[in-house]
């Protein structure tokens, strides 16, 4: 009884040190159930072989699951197309996104049809967009094919195969995929444009700084901080691709097109094979966090 007065007493009247963990504790019991024990689950099924469609119970496997990743190459393709789609997406979202925060930035009366429109492509549910651009592109019926015959360009007897060729059909979901980003880049890139203080261009115009000098010596320098917040969202969203692709594709023709996550999906969904899913699954994971590793390295760099 003796030993619990003390704790009752700090409890009353807590240190700066004990109310801290007290505030923090609701935090950290919902970070352990919604990611800790989610994380850890994943790790654990990834050393079984766990199939619904077999009717067996989970059978310990240890790490032969990671050792069939190494030879299987549905994953090496899945891995390499979403390397590509992130290598080609996540540059031009940000290059579009930044040149339409500067356009939504410019000091015009009325500003707003442009930043509603920044909002539009962003709030579109990613499936919805995947399914308007795969019209888009159709063969047959698409505007883009309609388009390119009306200015010349194409013949109408031969249309061009946008979903039913490998590299056509890549090029169609990295176009959607940089249209549907770039507006989600640039609203944090223009938070931070707002940002910057008005004081540094004036100052760069005394000096003599054109328009194109201030931009790479003023703008670019201020924004990074932005850029690069915007580039880890991207990247890891890019890193787990899948509604534009599996809407638009199928992730063919064949598995030309098939990201990681759509594989963990065929995986887990199609063929019940949660512990080989799970062993994908954790690899995107790794993945994933290994990108978040670079760029917080770069911050921190930053930052000293």
């Amino acid at each position: 009884m003796a030993d619990r007065l003390p704790l009752l007493d700090r409890l009353r009247d807590p240190s700066e040190r004990t109310l801290g963990l007290l505030l923090l504790a609701p935090a950290f019991v919902l970070l352990a159930l919604i990611v800790v024990y989610p994380i850890g689950r994943l790790l654990w099924n990834s050393f079984f072989d766990l199939r619904l469609s077999g009717g067996g119970g989970a059978k310990f496997v240890g790490l032969d699951n990671y050792a069939l990743v190494l030879t299987d190459q549905d994953f090496w393709n899945a891995t390499a197309n979403t390397l590509l789609i992130t290598v080609i997406t996540v540059p031009g979202a940000l290059i579009v996104g930044l040149g339409l925060a500067l356009l939504a930035n410019l000091p015009f009366k009325r500003r707003w049809p442009v930043r509603l429109a920044l909002l539009l492509p962003w709030a579109l549910p990613l499936s919805f967009a995947g399914l308007i651009f795969a019209w888009f592109f159709h063969t047959e019926y698409g505007v883009v094919n309609d388009v390119l015959i009306r200015l010349g360009l194409e013949d109408r007897r031969d249309p061009t195969m946008w979903l039913l060729k490998p590299g056509w059909a890549m090029a169609a979901i990295c176009l959607t995929i940089i249209w549907k980003t770039s507006s989600f880049m640039a609203l944090i890139l223009l938070a931070g444009l707002q940002m910057i203080p008005r004081s540094l261009y004036e100052a760069a115009e005394v000096d003599g700084a054109t328009p194109w000098q201030q931009f790479w010596q003023v703008t670019v320098p201020m924004l990074m901080p932005s850029i690069v917040v915007a580039l880890i969202f991207r990247t890891i969203t890019a890193l787990q691709t899948f509604d534009i692709p599996y809407t638009m594709t199928k992730g063919g023709p064949g598995h030309a097109t098939q990201t990681l996550a759509m594989l963990i999906h065929a995986t887990t969904i199609d063929y019940l094979d949660l512990g080989y899913g799970s062993t994908l699954a954790v690899c995107m994971f790794v993945m994933s966090l290994a990108v978040t590793a670079v760029y917080l390295r770069h911050i921190g760099r930053q930052a000293q």
